[in-house]
């Protein structure tokens, strides 16, 4: 079994098996049905819950009554209690026995599946959606516009804000214009009256945004560990260097652009899984349209926590020096996490999804993990007439 350490991640030294401490808050609500300007608050209870992350080319995940088994060839590398999982995400070729997948799913554990680059590729798990009424609901609404513009400006109008803010924060210099443009661009979004408009304000304003954000990292390029430049690098390793100039992925080019499209795969799984918790269908947006094999309305709840959550995971990564220029390598135009980078940087994920905050809506300190599941239920409020709109979450 994994031991879990006090006061720190519990992670398995070297061997690229990462599990986590968090904790879970199932929500507790009653039927009742009314229409109110302020939602009824959810009372979350505790438990320890964990993501397990397989990273390490080759394993075998199978299972032994109780507890999954990851293998190495014929070697046993690790145990873990399915009970105490919240979900397994598998990065690249990693196997998983269908033994393993049946008793995850009787448990209601997902399994996730990434590339080894982070390319969020699907789930399974079991099927005890119960709430067909919030599906029908959902089904029903996506189909009307006005319901699809008023719930997309209010994802918008998050994201927006919730940049602006990072931006003041953490910019060396903020520079007032475009703080300004921001301002503007997350009101107008408020006011806009087609999905169309909606796009094209998010597209300016995370234009404005990125232009700025290379402002926000906070350490030279020059400043490498001398004997890291002793250690038998090749010449095109060394050049990797955290410059930022724009956004840029399929494949992203520099190493900036390649942890921000891992953090924004590890968001989009989240919130997708935030989106099954509730018994929304993820795949039937409202700001983003469906388009096949796409988890949109995983991608609508994903909005205003861009930046609280993926952004601020990768400067912390490259301000801190948790990740540096030599945890990257190329494979033609693409950059991306060597396996040991990606270990540190899924433990950067994690400790930011545990980062507690309080809810400024029910003025009680959550994680942001479960302040994924508390908007997935706010939404489904605004879609049931219990509230009369949706609440993004914003951060001062």
């Amino acid at each position: 079994m994994l031991s879990v350490v006090s006061g720190q991640w519990p992670v398995a030294a070297s061997l690229n098996v990462e599990v986590w401490e968090q904790r879970r808050e199932p929500i507790a609500m009653d039927d009742e049905r009314r229409t109110t300007n302020k939602p009824r608050r959810l009372i979350a209870a505790r438990d320890d819950d964990r993501p397990l992350y397989l990273n390490t080319q080759g394993f075998r995940v199978g299972c032994k009554e109780e507890v999954l088994q990851v293998k190495e060839k014929d070697k046993l590398v690790e145990e873990v209690r399915i009970r105490d999982l919240s979900h397994v995400a598998l990065f690249g070729n990693i196997q998983i026995s269908t033994q393993a997948i049946q008793a995850l799913c009787e448990q209601e554990i997902p399994v996730t599946y990434f590339s080894m680059g982070g390319w969020f590729y699907g789930i399974t798990r079991g099927h005890t959606l119960k709430n067909v009424f919030l599906r029908m609901e959902q089904f029903r609404l996506a189909r009307d516009e006005t319901m699809c513009v008023s719930l997309a400006r209010q994802f918008v109008h998050g994201k927006i804000r919730n940049h602006r803010t990072l931006l003041m924060r953490n910019h060396l210099e903020p520079p007032e214009p475009t703080l300004l443009k921001l301002k503007r661009a997350s009101e107008d979004a408020l006011a806009a009256a087609s999905i169309e408009e909606l796009l094209g304000i998010e597209g300016a304003a995370a234009s404005q945004y990125f232009q700025q954000f290379s402002g926000m990292v906070k350490i030279a390029n020059d400043v490498a560990d001398p004997a890291e430049q002793r250690s038998g690098d090749d010449t095109q390793q060394l050049a990797f260097n955290f410059n930022f100039t724009n956004r840029n992925r399929r494949p992203p080019t520099d190493p900036v652009n390649a942890m921000l499209s891992l953090a924004y795969s590890m968001l989009t799984k989240d919130c997708t899984l935030a989106a099954l918790a509730v018994g929304f269908d993820p795949y039937i947006g409202f700001y983003h349209q469906p388009r096949f094999g796409r988890p949109a309305l995983g991608l609508d709840l994903m909005e205003e926590f861009r930046p609280l959550v993926a952004e601020s995971t990768v400067l912390s990564c490259i301000n801190n020096r948790v990740v540096t220029q030599k945890d990257f390598v190329r494979a033609g135009e693409a950059v991306n996490l060597t396996a040991a980078g990606r270990k540190r940087f899924f433990q950067m994920y994690e400790q930011r999804m545990s980062s507690l905050i309080t809810h400024p809506l029910f003025d009680y300190k959550v994680s942001y993990r479960r302040a994924l599941e508390l908007q997935a239920r706010l939404l489904a409020k605004a879609l049931t007439g219990e509230i009369a709109e949706y609440v993004p979450l914003l951060t001062r």
